[in-house]
């Protein structure tokens, strides 16, 4: 029962829409409508607001952080379960159809709750791909993918299957991104829409 309630939270806590919210309220408009149509902070940056994309990364990393603080007397089983509910929240929010984010984000801000190391490591990764190639996409795809093993490293063996799965799942989220990269459509850092 507890660990029902406790998913169940931590879904509605991950589920909290930071980028539709925030470019609703700044008067932007409908962030859905914008560039790739995604409600991240990569897509945000789009609208050339900088700071709003910045609160969105922090409110999408925030939103996954968050149950793993408050329940960081708990055994792993439990940070498991708090870290899949929140994870599951942004990508499949019930508020939205379940058409939610893409997962960068709350997977970050999951890695710093776990282990600051291994967020440095997976933001390095993501700091060093976006400056070779100026694509987020393929920066949250290579970062996502080296992640589990940063993960065994830093934070254990019993928490790579989570990242591993919370890793296919940002894959599988980005299957457009990866068909607009190798047919060469993709968007680059910086490109910003046209209102």
């Amino acid at each position: 029962m507890f660990e029902s309630f406790l998913f169940i939270i931590s879904y509605f806590c991950g589920s909290i829409p930071f980028g539709l919210l925030l470019t609703q309220f700044s008067g932007i408009g409908d962030v859905r409508t914008i560039g790739s149509g995604n409600l991240g902070a990569s897509n945000v940056l789009r609208t050339g607001n900088k700071a709003l994309a910045l609160a969105t990364f922090i409110g999408d990393s925030l939103k996954g952080a968050l149950p793993i603080w408050i329940m960081n007397k708990y055994d792993i089983e439990v940070l498991v379960i708090a870290a899949s509910g929140a994870f599951l929240g942004h990508l499949f929010p019930i508020w939205l159809k379940f058409r939610g984010g893409k997962g960068v984000s709350t997977y970050a801000g999951l890695l710093f709750a776990f282990s600051i190391p291994a967020f440095f490591g997976f933001a390095a990764i993501w700091i060093f791909c976006a400056a070779m190639w100026r694509y987020s996409s393929l920066a949250a795809l290579v970062a996502t993918f080296i992640s589990p093993l940063i993960v065994y490293f830093f934070i254990g063996s019993a928490s790579v299957s989570l990242f591993s799965g919370m890793s296919l799942l940002t894959w599988l989220k980005h299957r457009k991104n990866i068909k607009r990269l190798l047919i060469g459509s993709e968007r680059k850092i910086g490109d910003i829409q046209i209102l």
